[in-house]
C-alpha cells in the first residue's frame, strides 16, 4: 500500500513540476558526496531533496521547506510523509505567499507550495 501511495504521490509531484517549470527555473543536483539528488525550484530546501549538508536557506520559504525535510521520511524511502510536517509547510509558506514585503517571484512560489503540499499524500 505504501509503495503504490509512494508511486502515486511521484507522478503527481512529476506533472506538477512539470507544469510549475514551464513558467520557473528548476535546479537539478545530481546524485553525490554533496547532495542526495535533487529538483529544486527555490532556494536550497524546496522542491523534492534539498542541496545536502553545508547550505543554509536563503530565506523564510527556504527556511519552511528545510523544516519540512528534516520533518519528513527520505522520499526515496516509500515513506509516506505525516499530515503534521505537510499542514507545517502549508501554513508556513502560505505566511509567505501573503507577505506584501516578499518579493513578487518568492510570493508566487510560495502560493505553488501551499497548494501543492496540501495534494501530497500523508499519514
Amino acid at each position: 500500500m505504501t509503495l503504490s501511495l509512494h508511486a502515486s504521490a511521484a507522478s503527481f509531484l512529476v506533472l506538477n513540476l512539470t507544469t510549475f517549470a514551464s513558467a520557473q527555473a528548476l535546479e537539478v543536483i545530481p546524485p553525490g558526496p554533496a547532495g542526495r539528488g535533487a529538483v529544486l525550484i527555490y532556494g536550497n530546501f524546496c522542491g523534492p531533496g534539498n542541496r545536502g549538508p553545508g547550505y543554509r536557506p536563503i530565506d523564510a520559504l527556504d527556511r519552511a521547506c528545510a523544516r519540512h525535510d528534516a520533518c519528513s521520511a527520505d522520499p526515496l524511502s516509500g515513506i509516506v510523509t505525516t499530515c503534521a510536517c505537510n499542514r507545517r509547510l502549508e501554513v508556513e509558506a502560505s505566511a509567505v505567499a501573503r507577505n506584501p514585503h516578499a518579493p513578487a517571484h518568492t510570493r508566487e512560489t510560495a502560493r505553488f507550495i501551499a497548494d501543492f503540499i496540501t495534494r501530497l499524500p500523508c499519514q
